[in-house]
């Protein structure tokens, strides 16, 4: 069966409702909690205008018996009619055995019983979990509903739209002051929308009231921060820097995150100057998801030896994070280590490929690979560039990473309170 649309679920579901039945099987998918929990709680509701009126939920963790999910399946209510199981399998990989169960469920399904509907959660649905056999018998027996993420610049239009819900209305920059705080978490959003219902009557609240309401809920993720990085957006790389140093987060875990992303960057740039298309690349380099539209606007502004540098000054961050500031000297860095972050994340951003900071080039390790934060080892090998050097008016290293420092320590200070 086709895929099932988010925006057409309400008019798919009260059709059905109507009519007195719905389809024998739903697998909602989605990377996003409130979205998922919002279909499924509108798949329940219609289910019980339909007379489902007994629920059983089963959920997939580790050594899971499949046969209770067989048995619930296969097994007719003893008190109602009409029975709803829902099966949550959180991680996406039911396992072989789970696979051969749901591939045998799906040949089972029949339209004309309508005594069980099977609801099925599971993450987002990526390449990898598209591919398997398992997945496919589910798309053909059932209506599945891909939820989407909610990309950045659309999420002031998707408050806007919650707002307008509950009769209410705002201004542009209150929308975006809202979606700076929860800087993607629809739950908080959703929180904070729902506050602004209880706090204000309807009608159109003006940008104080907005900001007077919503309270700072953002939890920075450290693995957005390289999105971020990756899709040059420089004022939300250097709020979310901010946001995860006043949240107390691990710096090596920070550093591990940004140079993960840059060791697969790199690893693409060599794939595709050895002649690998960039789709093929990305396929054997299994670059999913947001990383596989973010990584190659990345890697067409990025040479090889830039990437590589950035590398390895992300190992010489770490190492100063873990108590060796005689390594910031040697390469030209600040030894505040978020402002060097800050720097370093700047500097990719300049769509020529500056450096940010200055060093000795892009050191590699004698197998070619790029030095690893994380483990405090900066490459081996040779690295070419002359260290240093800079572009147009960029001012070397010390310099820029001495202008990070006072833009991040700005992003430090309390609202109000003025810098000395």
């Amino acid at each position: 069966m086709p895929l099932l649309r988010l925006d057409d679920l309400p008019g798919h579901l009260a059709q059905s409702a109507k009519a007195g039945r719905l389809a024998p099987l739903y697998v909602v998918a989605s990377g996003e909690p409130l979205l998922q929990i919002e279909a499924v709680d509108a798949i329940r509701a219609a289910a019980r205008r339909c007379g489902y009126s007994e629920r059983e939920v089963t959920t997939v963790g580790p050594r899971f018996d499949w046969s209770g999910f067989t048995n619930a399946s296969s097994s007719l209510s003893l008190f109602a009619d009409r029975k709803l199981v829902e099966l949550r399998i959180p991680s996406g990989k039911p396992g072989k055995d789970g696979g051969q169960v749901l591939q045998a469920f799906a040949a089972g399904l029949r339209d004309d019983d309508d005594s069980l509907l099977t609801v099925i959660t599971l993450p987002r649905a990526d390449r990898e979990m598209r591919d398997t056999k398992w997945f496919g018998a589910l798309l053909n027996a059932g209506r599945v509903l891909q939820i989407e993420p909610v990309e950045r610049p659309a999420l002031p239009q998707w408050i806007a739209q919650r707002l307008a819900g509950q009769g209410q209305t705002t201004t542009p920059e209150a929308l975006q002051f809202i979606a700076d705080r929860v800087e993607g978490n629809l739950l908080a959003a959703h929180q904070e929308i729902l506050k602004l219902g209880l706090l204000h009557p309807e009608g159109r609240l003006d940008t104080e009231a907005v900001k007077d309401a919503v309270l700072n809920v953002a939890r920075y993720d450290v693995f957005k921060l390289s999105e971020a990085l990756l899709g040059a957006d420089a004022p939300r790389y250097a709020r979310m820097l901010a946001g995860l140093e006043g949240e107390g987060a691990a710096l090596p875990l920070v550093l591990w995150a940004v140079a993960e992303d840059l060791r697969t960057l790199w690893r693409l740039r060599t794939a595709m100057d050895a002649g690998r298309p960039v789709g093929v690349a990305m396929k054997e380099l299994r670059i999913w998801g947001v990383r596989e539209k973010l990584l190659p606007k990345a890697v067409a502004r990025l040479d090889k030896a830039t990437i590589g540098d950035a590398v390895r000054k992300c190992a010489a961050l770490d190492k100063i994070a873990k108590g060796l500031p005689q390594v910031a000297a040697e390469e030209g860095l600040t030894g505040d280590v978020w402002a060097d972050l800050l720097a370093l994340g700047l500097g990719l951003m300049n769509t020529g490929g500056a450096k940010a900071g200055g060093g000795t080039g892009a050191g590699v390790h004698g197998d070619g690979q790029p030095g690893r934060a994380g483990t405090g080892a900066p490459g081996s090998g040779s690295g070419s560039g002359s260290g240093g050097a800079t572009t147009g008016r960029e001012r070397p290293g010390a310099d820029r990473g001495a202008n990070a420092a006072a833009a991040l320590a700005a992003l430090r200070r309390p609202p109000g309170r003025p810098g000395r």
